[in-house]
């Protein structure tokens, strides 16, 4: 049922992926449900997705409103003398078993992911995207964070996408994880746990610039392509131009393309008791591109990487191809609010992000089905969940909106929009 005739997919349809049976399980098997009263993991899920997709903006106020609200109860088969405070929302958020939502997350992502594979059989590799982005908040307000001078806090969002779905992430709050070179390597780390025999290449920005890193990377089969900086000491080992190799790289022109050893600072302490760092040269052998532009006054580009079988225009493309974390980036901030922050503390922080990486991962399959934009997308899904709603009162009601309807059989989400519902 959609109001979008020429759409492959719907909404019912997606939402029909996230069984019942599923969430029952994890009650069971999570302590998501230890000591609550009202709101059991089930309903917390289904109060985050649906305050998700029906806010501009989600704050514990709205989800207090839209749980005491009479649509939202006959949705969900609740007792409509339940209701709850702003403030049970929000000690809920802090204390509920967020590996419950991370299992529904991965579970959803493993669906999508086989359904929507982004590397076909016929290629070598699967491109891996890794950004992070920070959300602020007044320092007296978030529990935890890292500290800044302007008198505020910062959470990091860490983030893999695949091109199509966030396949994994962290939230960060220690100072240490400032630093991308500290952020970044754990996060693609973890990835690769869950992933082994991958074809993964991880594409990084110029956030990671740890030799060490690369040289940890290297040693574990992890290839990866990041954007350097220009001033990098290496010493070069071979030069891996050859008249054959085409220098026209697009936008780019290739001038160097060579196997090299970089330098690393080295910590010493002198006998002051001072901190100086000493150049030592790593002895992993990494690649190093160097492009300019064809316009801008020919500035330049610097990529390196442990990814020799691929062709350096190859290499700039992969990385061009880091553009879609960046408009994943913006969707998820500007139209599902994640750079807002609904819980100050870091365990409703996690439990938040996850839901709205749930979310995101169903607009991102009904965009890339339909073959429209995020934004569009965004706006079409929920108006095809109102559509649902409105289909379902009427069902229920037997076509009569003034009839009050007290009975439904199932709860239209937990059977999967599929049972109650005209095809």
């Amino acid at each position: 049922m959609s109001v979008f005739k020429d759409h492959k997919i719907s909404v019912k349809e997606l939402l029909g992926i996230i069984p019942e049976a599923l969430l029952s399980k994890l009650s069971s098997t999570t302590n998501v449900d230890y000591y609550t009263k009202v709101l059991h993991g089930k309903k917390m899920f289904y109060l985050l997705l649906y305050g998700i997709v029906e806010n501009e903006k989600l704050s514990q106020r709205t989800l207090e409103d839209t749980f005491n609200d009479s649509l939202f109860k006959t949705l969900f088969n609740l007792d409509k003398s339940e209701s709850i405070r702003r403030s049970s929302i929000s000690e809920r958020l802090s204390k509920i078993d967020s590996d419950y939502f991370a299992q529904i997350y991965q579970c959803i992502y493993s669906q999508f992911h086989d359904a929507y594979p982004m590397t076909s059989n016929n290629e070598k590799h699967q491109l891996v995207h890794v950004d992070s982005s920070m959300v602020s908040e007044a320092a007296s307000k978030l529990l935890e964070g890292i500290d800044h001078k302007n008198g505020k806090k910062s959470v990091k969002y860490t983030i893999t996408f695949d091109g199509l779905l966030p396949c994994e992430f962290k939230v960060f709050t220690e100072p240490k994880y400032s630093s991308e070179d500290m952020a970044l390597p754990e996060v693609i780390m973890d990835h690769v746990k869950q992933h082994k025999n991958h074809k993964n290449i991880y594409v990084i920005d110029r956030g990671l610039q740890s030799t060490r890193t690369m040289k940890d990377f290297s040693g574990n089969d992890i290839y990866f392509i990041a954007r350097a900086k220009e001033n990098r000491k290496y010493v070069e080992l071979e030069s891996l131009l050859d008249k054959n190799q085409n220098s026209d790289l697009g936008e780019l022109s290739l001038i160097k393309d060579s196997k090299v050893y970089l330098y690393t600072g080295k910590a010493i302490n002198n006998k002051r008791g001072n901190i100086h760092y000493k150049q030592e040269l790593v002895k992993t052998p990494l690649r190093l591109i160097v492009a300019k532009t064809k316009t801008e006054d020919h500035k330049e580009f610097c990529f390196i990487s442990n990814q020799f079988d691929l062709s350096a225009k190859e290499i700039t493309q992969a990385y061009r191809k880091r553009w879609d974390i960046e408009v994943f980036f913006r969707f998820i901030k500007q139209e599902l609010n994640v750079s807002h922050l609904v819980s100050l503390n870091k365990n409703g922080i996690k439990v938040v992000l996850y839901m709205t990486l749930i979310v995101a991962m169903l607009i991102a399959i009904y965009k890339k089905a339909n073959n429209i934009g995020y934004k569009t997308a965004k706006r079409r899904f929920k108006m095809e969940l109102r559509n649902l709603a409105i289909a379902m009162i009427v069902v229920i009601c037997d076509g009569n909106l003034d009839r009050h309807c007290h009975k439904i059989a199932k709860p239209l989400f937990l059977r999967g929009f599929c049972c109650i519902l005209y095809s």
